[in-house]
């Protein structure tokens, strides 16, 4: 297996460099203060494809992990176009309209950003990702987050997710505005979860922020936390073709921030407002569940999971790896739960073969896995007044690393 992946990657380095005629050049950039591998490549939003980090680590003859040299240039995998001003088809000689919107879109993001100077329509330079042209969508769907060891989650230090694809380009993209303008163009590459329904519930909201933690300064509320999770989880699901419903809803999108704000604005599926009071707030939540379970029965639906997303509140000095509920008696919940535990479990024993991992599977008596008419797993991501913990939420590759492990598990309960 890792040895077809390092002759797929060189073949791979070997078709991009030479379909580099008709660019100009790789960007190149200087390291700063601070900067380490994988802090460039998020700064780009690279780092999330694994043909973008092997191609940075191959043009500049680097290791995973390796320092870079403050002031240094280094190439990144970013193609430098001359832009025709015509349109970006035309200046990339690719006619893929679907592909000229991502480029327009990440370029637009680091002007932004204030990572490009100027508009690429004022001073005709156009920046082509490397993964936009040649990952496939193997690489694409497989999420890289390699944090920097100095200020990430010792949990999630280096994370990849291997999810094998019936496809080499997106079957289509559908587009989602919950998940917020820079995500909501959502590319479908698999059938594997068609016809299959799951509902996610985020954990608290409305007038219940849930468990509040402290980090220099800043309040942490499990409410923000767990949704924008949520949000991740669903679109990687979505990119498998199930039919999501996130049942705790905002209008603040997946969010990119180490600290999100906190609002009182949520409601539950559709725009109905949360009680204040916690019985009716979890009535209202599992009827609806019901309500939408019953229709997709009728409708011929035979898979159809609820997936329920908190954030535990403990003692500072206890740190807590994600555990899973469901409900006693319930196999097929103990059987889901079980195998989402042991895909986050050898994730930590291929990357961290000396971390140890003491999640558990238990059942328990609690109103969602017991009034919700589909199984449901229950999910307790970590503990927020625990600086360890903390970077597991903080840090935005940690959070999406989460999600797509609970994808990489619903995939494999699924293939049973």
């Amino acid at each position: 297996m890792v040895g077809r992946f390092k002759k797929q990657i060189v073949l791979f380095l070997l078709v991009a460099m030479c379909s580099i005629a008709n660019a100009q050049e790789y960007l190149k950039i200087r390291a700063k203060q601070g900067d380490g591998i994988s802090v460039i490549l998020n700064r780009y939003n690279l780092a999330a494809y694994s043909c973008s980090i092997d191609t940075f680590l191959s043009l500049n003859n680097l290791k995973r992990e390796d320092h870079l040299q403050i002031a240094k240039a280094y190439k990144m995998p970013i193609y430098v176009y001359d832009y025709n001003d015509v349109n970006i088809r035309s200046t990339i000689a690719n006619e893929d309209y679907d592909l000229a919107v991502y480029i327009q879109e990440y370029n637009e993001n680091l002007f932004k950003a204030g990572l490009r100077e100027f508009d690429y329509r004022t001073d005709k330079v156009l920046w082509v990702p490397v993964h936009a042209l040649y990952c496939t969508a193997e690489s694409e769907i497989k999420k890289v987050n390699e944090v920097n060891t100095d200020e990430g989650d010792p949990d999630l230090t280096t994370h990849t997710e291997e999810i094998d694809q019936e496809t080499t380009a997106p079957l289509h993209h559908s587009v989602f505005p919950i998940f917020g303008k820079r995500h909501e163009r959502t590319p479908i590459y698999t059938k594997k979860l068609e016809g299959q329904v799951y509902y996610l519930v985020s954990g608290h909201g409305g007038p219940d922020p849930g468990a509040i933690g402290k980090k220099d300064g800043h309040v942490l509320c499990e409410d923000e936390y767990a949704y924008d999770i949520t949000l991740r989880f669903a679109r990687d699901l979505l990119q498998h073709s199930a039919t999501v419903y996130i049942i705790t809803r905002d209008d603040d999108g997946i969010r990119d921030e180490e600290y999100l704000e906190s609002d009182k604005d949520e409601t539950v599926w559709f725009n109905q407002s949360i009680p204040l009071n916690q019985v009716r707030r979890l009535k209202q939540r599992s009827s609806k569940i019901n309500e939408l379970y019953e229709k997709h029965r009728n409708e011929g639906a035979t898979i159809q999971r609820v997936i329920e997303i908190h954030i535990d509140s403990r003692y500072i000095e206890h740190k807590v790896d994600i555990f899973f509920y469901y409900y006693p008696g319930s196999t097929v919940g103990k059987s889901m739960a079980n195998t989402m535990l042991h895909t986050i479990k050898s994730e930590y024993e291929e990357h961290q073969a000396n971390r140890g991992y003491q999640g558990v599977v238990k059942s328990r008596d609690l109103h969602t896995l017991r009034e919700s008419k589909p199984p449901v797993v229950y999910i307790e991501l970590g503990n927020i007044q625990n600086e360890f913990d903390q970077k597991r939420l903080l840090i935005v590759n940690n959070r999406q690393a989460i999600a797509n492990w609970l994808t990489q598990g619903v995939l494999k309960e699924n293939a049973k």
